[in-house]
């Protein structure tokens, strides 16, 4: 006597459930919480790279001002000290700052006038130095006040290492901000999931009896809640992208170097682009094992 084919419960069977695809809040909820997420997760990778940007370029410079009024003495002691630094071990550029440089400088406090007034500008010096070579710095810093009596040494890494302290606190909360929108992602799906079968106990009882397996019935309802969440995802992520690039376009109007650092590098973006799609997979495991241990619990 032949037996009866079983009946596969699949992707076809969405009819079984009448509300219609996007149906209800939860996308737009979703949307809401990727749009925040993306900002998040920018602002951290924005961060991060800015911060080793910042660190590569003058995290290992010190500057040299010869503080002197008398102009002639001024720039001699500064092309003395010039001429040790270049030949100092361990010290990678050295560079006098051109006075028309120090006057752009000193134009938006002191005015247009400030070059013709002839103030005494201390003369600035930029000095690069190796990885080796900052533990040689107090050895340094005699050495340059020999020839350059007038002259004041300053590491650049002690007023940066207050702002690094603070990008790095930032990180960490755009860390945490991230790991609670996650957080909130899977229980908005828990409460979805568990909705839905409320509103379809009937119906699931009757594809138990036509012999339906949990993990049938499951795969029914996470592909239509993790559809859901891509959807909402993809529409978050649209909206927070459009965000950065006004955002983006804001920052380089301005011209700063200090905020033109803290931009997103190329794999940043790619990062961001699999938060939709790392969500709608989170949704249709959490949707998977809310929906079987509650049916489990139904037998």
């Amino acid at each position: 006597m032949a037996t009866a084919p079983t009946r596969d419960f699949g992707a076809s069977d969405g009819r079984l459930f009448p509300e219609g695809r996007l149906s209800g809040p939860m996308p737009w909820v979703i949307a809401i919480m990727m749009f925040l997420n993306v900002l998040a997760a920018a602002a951290g990778l924005g961060l991060a790279a800015g911060a080793a940007r910042i660190e590569g370029q003058i995290g290992n410079r010190v500057t040299v001002q010869i503080v002197e009024a008398n102009a002639e003495l001024r720039d001699r002691q500064a092309a003395a000290a010039a001429a040790l630094l270049e030949r100092t071990e361990g010290v990678t550029r050295v560079r006098r700052v051109p006075d028309a440089e120090l006057d752009a400088l000193l134009e938006p406090w002191l005015g247009a006038q400030a070059a013709a007034a002839d103030l005494p500008v201390p003369a600035l010096i930029e000095v690069d130095l190796g990885s080796d070579a900052r533990a040689r710095l107090p050895r340094l810093r005699e050495a340059v006040r020999e020839v350059a009596p007038a002259a004041m040494v300053s590491d650049v890494a002690d007023w940066l290492s207050p702002l690094s302290g603070l990008l790095s606190s930032l990180q960490w909360l755009a860390a945490g901000l991230v790991a609670l929108m996650v957080a909130a992602t899977a229980a908005t799906v828990v409460l979805a999931a568990r909705a839905s079968l409320n509103t379809h106990g009937q119906t699931i009882e009757i594809l138990h009896l036509m012999g339906a397996t949990d993990s049938q019935i499951a795969r029914m309802f996470q592909r239509r809640i993790a559809l859901d969440v891509l959807f909402g995802g993809l529409l978050g992520f649209a909206v927070a992208v459009l965000v950065l690039v006004v955002i983006g376009g804001r920052v380089a109007a301005i011209g700063s170097e200090l905020l033109g650092s803290v931009t997103l590098p190329d794999q940043a973006w790619v990062i961001l682009f699999l938060l939709p799609l790392g969500g709608a997979a989170l949704a249709l495991l959490v949707a998977r094992i809310t929906i079987l241990r509650a049916l489990g619990r139904l037998l």
